[in-house]
């Protein structure tokens, strides 16, 4: 398992865990949780999974890495630092574990919180209509049951997917980009979103890139996870 973590000055910690095995895509995540949470004084971990695909893009591999977001988070609750952890954030658009990994870590007033669950709470503000747009396939039934499992079936759109495969985009972000701007402009003008989560946390920079380059209101996962921790830690408005 990898760590990368900030200032050790926070009032907690917040481990964003990366289900999936490659640690550039923690890194990149870490740091955008960062910079939602440092002002907070809140100090992010980034933990990759010890085992498991460079890349989550099918239900089996999402299923399995249930069991690795479990093992990174008690491997560091239990090492020296773990007695400052306030939250984890479950660092993949299904939210693989999170609901088991609550119920384990309320008693110790630790919160858990998923990408997608941030995202879905975002994308449904005000109850707007909201779609996604990925380039794993092969999740899409999975993240239209995520959907349904926040009650928000009747506001989403579906899912609008890229042309390429997910290994294939990972490797040019231009095409990436081009391909996932493709997709948003399906949800919004063929679908009727009115706003897009870019599903899938190692499409983060790229989402970033989208918000500010496209007229569509985009929901980035990471951003959007912070949001909702926040506003249960209580430190900004719900």
């Amino acid at each position: 398992m990898g760590t990368e973590s900030a200032s050790s000055a926070a009032r907690g910690t917040v481990l964003l865990v990366n289900p999936n095995s490659n640690t550039r895509t923690t890194a990149m995540m870490a740091e955008l949780a960062r910079e939602a949470l440092a002002p907070q004084r809140l100090d992010v971990v980034g933990l990759t999974a010890a085992d498991g695909p460079a890349m989550i893009i099918d239900p089996e591999s999402l299923a399995a890495s249930a069991a690795h977001v479990r093992t990174a988070v008690l491997d560091y609750l239990a090492g020296p630092d773990g007695g400052a952890v306030a939250a984890v954030i479950v660092s993949a658009i299904g939210d693989p574990g999170r609901e088991a990994l609550e119920l384990e870590l309320s008693e110790r007033g630790i919160a858990v919180l998923g990408i997608g669950q941030g995202s879905i709470h975002q994308a449904s503000r005000g109850g707007r209509r909201f779609g996604m747009a990925t380039s794993t396939p092969l999740l899409a039934d999975s993240l239209a049951a995520l959907v349904g499992s926040h009650g928000k079936s009747e506001a989403f759109s579906g899912v609008r997917l890229t042309a390429s495969e997910p290994l294939v985009l990972a490797a040019d972000p231009e095409q990436q980009y081009r391909e996932l701007a493709a997709a948003v402009g399906d949800s919004t003008t063929l679908d009727g979103a009115e706003a897009v989560i870019i599903a899938g946390g190692p499409l983060s920079e790229t989402a970033r890139r989208l918000a500010e380059t496209t007229s569509a209101e985009i929901i980035q996962p990471i951003p959007s996870a912070c949001s909702l921790l926040l506003e249960r830690l209580g430190a900004v408005a719900a």
